[in-house]
């Protein structure tokens, strides 16, 4: 609308006047929920679009004003999030441009994004394979000149308790006793045979589906590395679960869980170790959650980083 329309025909902005009784800051105000389609560079280079949901946040720093400009939050989130791919240096613009249109309200600037990343898996031994879906939350914060991103997904792994499986192999150490007593010719097909029957494993370890909760604090000094992350993640625990699966497939699943027996702190260490090593992560909290098959209750472990105020070990899930 023309500055120089008469005030009667222009439209009335009550969160531009200042309020006339003593007011307070406010640390965020903003909108949640925002659809928008978001350009994701795929592992072959092509970009793709897939819907997010986006809250955009700046805060109130001025106690005498109403509010903020919510309408321009919106959509610069549109303008920038559905056309260009999404980068550290978008989000870096985008949230600079959330205080260009607050100059004098705000000074800082918070975006969270969440969608589901899909990555095809092959299967461990047939041709076939499959797509799986990765929650993905990233959180960028522009204050006082610095720049901050995070990057939250999970990882779900079968975790096989090692108790479990020495209890097991206890129990059929008993039955090979009991089923070929001492002081009797072993026969080597007989053994072959029992081998392969219901009494050779007369006892199986507990295992359950489990999850691996990475927050991350990255370097913005390179693109977001989420798939190379979550291949990393998936080769430190060894234990994916899958997409395709033919008999071989479950059969190779079966030996990785016999050859990478873990309790919680296991996979915890073996991630934290992992995280550590990688460059673009500055720090991390990460929660590995066995989702017990023994017990209605969870086994959790979690770690950081230890960078000096960094990221603390919250209980929290």
């Amino acid at each position: 609308m023309s500055p120089n329309q008469p005030a009667r025909d222009r439209l009335p902005d009550v969160a531009d006047v200042a309020i006339a009784r003593a007011g307070a800051t406010l640390d965020w105000v903003g909108m949640d929920g925002i659809a928008v389609p978001v350009c994701i560079t795929d592992a072959d280079g092509t970009t793709i679009r897939v819907p997010a949901r986006v809250a955009a946040f700046v805060d109130l720093g001025r106690p005498d004003a109403r509010g903020i400009h919510m309408s321009r939050l919106y959509l610069e989130v549109q303008r920038h999030l559905s056309r260009e791919p999404l980068t550290p240096c978008t989000l870096r613009r985008l949230l600079r441009d959330f205080l260009d249109t607050h100059a004098g309200l705000s000074g800082r600037a918070c975006l969270r994004l969440r969608y589901e990343h899909l990555l095809h898996r092959p299967a461990l031994r047939s041709a076939h394979g499959g797509w799986k879906a990765y929650p993905v939350e990233i959180e960028a914060t522009l204050a006082g000149g610095a720049f901050t991103i995070d990057l939250v997904t999970e990882v779900l792994y079968s975790s096989t308790c090692p108790a479990s499986a020495a209890l097991a192999r206890q129990l059929i150490q008993q039955q090979f006793t009991s089923d070929f007593p001492a002081g009797g010719t072993l026969d080597r097909d007989a053994v072959l045979q029992w081998l392969g029957s219901e009494r050779g494993i007369v006892a199986t370890p507990h295992a359950q589906r489990s999850a691996a909760r990475l927050h991350l604090r990255l370097s913005p000094a390179f693109d977001f590395p989420l798939a190379a992350v979550i291949d990393l993640a998936e080769r430190t625990l060894a234990t994916p679960v899958q997409t395709a699966v033919k008999r071989e497939d479950e059969q190779a699943f079966a030996l990785l869980n016999g050859q990478n027996l873990m309790f919680c702190e296991d996979a915890a260490r073996r991630l934290k170790a992992a995280l550590d090593a990688d460059e673009r992560i500055l720090d991390f909290r990460l929660r590995a959650s066995h989702y017990e098959s023994l017990h209605p209750h969870d086994a959790v472990a979690i770690a950081v980083k230890g960078v000096a105020g960094g990221f603390v070990a919250e209980l929290g899930g």
